[in-house]
């Protein structure tokens, strides 16, 4: 049966995402409740696989990380085993913040974060040494505009 989220669960993961170090008493404050009631929604939803894990964000530039990469792959590999290489080849490489499979005439995008240029060049070396790709395309951000992991609850 799936999980009916009502308009206190929509609240409570609205605090939760703006800042989930917040202690349980401000989120129950924040959200007109007391606090057993808001921890047993929270751990209901976490048993839902509605929250998942916790992490922390940190700030890429302040620790070296100035250049963010788009790498647009198309590959005429499309078999189980090329594709099995491929994603063992980007979930061991901490380069990669994301990877999406996409619908179109691109067949992966990239988001990938490193120091320079030639750490951008390393990266790509290894990538095509482990798997065959066709053509990638590498496109720098110039400018982050805008970045969120906050769903529109």
């Amino acid at each position: 049966m799936a999980f009916r989220l009502d308009d206190m669960d929509r609240k409570i993961l609205k605090e939760l995402q703006a800042d989930a170090a917040q202690s349980l008493d401000d989120i129950a404050r924040n959200v007109g409740s007391s606090k057993t009631p808001v921890w047993n929604r929270i751990r209901k939803m976490k048993e839902a696989n509605i929250i998942g894990r916790q992490t922390v964000f940190l700030d890429a530039e302040a620790l070296g990380f100035e250049a963010c990469f788009f790498v647009l792959i198309r590959t005429s590999e499309h078999e189980a085993d090329w594709q099995r290489k491929f994603l063992a080849a980007l979930q061991a490489r901490p380069e990669v913040q994301e990877a999406h499979r996409l619908a179109g005439d691109i067949d992966y995008i990239l988001k990938v974060r490193v120091k320079n240029a030639r750490a951008y060049d390393e990266f790509y070396q290894a990538l095509i040494s482990e798997v065959r790709i066709h053509n990638v395309t590498a496109l720098l951000s110039m400018e982050e505009i805008k970045s969120t992991l906050e769903l529109p609850l």
